[in-house]
């Protein structure tokens, strides 16, 4: 029996793939994919059953349902002997829910494998020049989740006494509850210069960056109509550079 793979994609580019993440995907006979996988990394599969298991923003289905769902069908083609993978975007274990499909392979005593993938912070920092950690400025970089603005205030209040601190912030999911968020880090960093980068569909041809500070991203965000998924580095500014070389992605930036 070949165990499964739960695999990160990264970000949505096949060459941010690790190489052991295409090989198990070349060679998989049924890929389990959630809603970000690119059309570029699944077609690497040229043979393979893929069945869509993801969800959009506002999808009202109960989540308990649909991974309980996830875990049958893990079980189903693991007993038939297939080679199973089980696709997420960005990487695994940062909001990817892989803990709860590891548990259960585990308490069914299914052998699996979990294969790293680069996440969208990471990929965004590294591609647009961000420096999110850097001598004699910021120490640590902290990826949260926009929920916690809606379900734990606590968490947001420490989220912004980390960015107040010198610290940077990656938050992810936040487009609809900027509103929420900039407050709260105005509120207890008491500077409205701090540099925000919003980045849209990382790594992927239509990438796009806008800029701006705590005072004037809500609004630069708003005339922007970026496309979700977005992420938001708070606390760090991109190294600018002249970069017309060929093949790169087009970045545009709005400044304040």
């Amino acid at each position: 029996m070949h165990k499964i793979t739960i695999l990160g994609a990264g970000p949505g580019d096949p060459d941010l793939l690790t190489v052991k993440a295409a090989r198990f995907i070349k060679e998989a006979d049924v890929i389990l994919h959630d809603n970000l996988v690119s059309h570029e990394i699944l077609e690497l599969n040229s043979h393979g059953e893929k069945i869509y298991v993801g969800r959009k923003f506002g999808d009202q289905s109960n989540q308990i349902d649909r991974q309980e769902a996830i875990n049958r069908l893990l079980h189903k083609h693991y007993v038939e002997g297939k080679k199973v993978v089980r696709l997420k975007s960005g990487d695994p274990y940062i909001y990817g829910r892989a803990a709860e499909e590891a548990r259960y392979l585990t308490n069914h005593d299914i052998p699996f494998e979990v294969v790293p993938g680069i996440t969208a912070a990471i990929a965004a920092a590294n591609t647009l020049n961000i420096p999110i950690t850097e001598r004699n400025h910021s120490n640590a970089m902290l990826i949260c989740t926009a929920h916690t603005a809606d379900y734990s205030f606590e968490q947001l209040n420490g989220i912004a006494h980390m960015l107040k601190a010198g610290n940077t912030i990656s938050i992810y999911m936040g487009l609809k509850s900027l509103h929420r968020i900039i407050p709260k880090l105005l509120e207890v960093c008491q500077d409205e210069n701090i540099p925000v980068n919003a980045i849209s569909n990382v790594s992927r041809s239509n990438q796009r960056i806008v800029t701006g500070t705590l005072g004037t991203i809500e609004n630069i965000v708003a005339s922007a109509s970026m496309e979700m998924p977005v992420v938001f580095i708070i606390g760090a500014a991109p190294i600018e550079a002249n970069n017309t070389e060929e093949g790169k992605k087009e970045i545009f930036t709005q400044r304040n």
